[in-house]
């Protein structure tokens, strides 16, 4: 087997059938109870779907909301597919993908 495709590489479609893919793993692994496999396909669909993004849509001082877990999210900085900031006001910085952010 060659090397897998960065999704930096992708095609918008090639994306979007690794997104299919990656949702029916996820999907089986949630039904069969493998907890870590579950979260692992979570984050690489994340991934994946970040890159369907248009980073110019974040912006740094704007307020968003945690996809599926009500916290906010400040955007402090972006760094490729990942906008850095603080979630409920913390003072902790992390990373999340823009998938992960919704506009209030």
């Amino acid at each position: 087997m060659g090397m897998e495709k960065r999704y930096s590489q992708m095609s918008r479609h090639e994306l979007e059938q690794e997104i299919t893919s990656l949702n029916e793993k996820s999907k089986k692994a949630e039904q069969m109870g493998w907890g870590n496999e579950f979260a692992v396909y979570e984050r690489k669909i994340a991934m994946a779907k970040t890159y369907l993004l248009d980073p110019a849509d974040y912006q740094p001082g704007e307020t968003y909301r945690v996809d599926q877990e009500g916290s906010t999210f400040e955007i402090e900085y972006i760094n490729g597919v990942f906008a850095w900031g603080y979630r409920n006001n913390s003072t902790q910085i992390e990373a999340l993908p823009f998938s992960l952010l919704v506009k209030k």
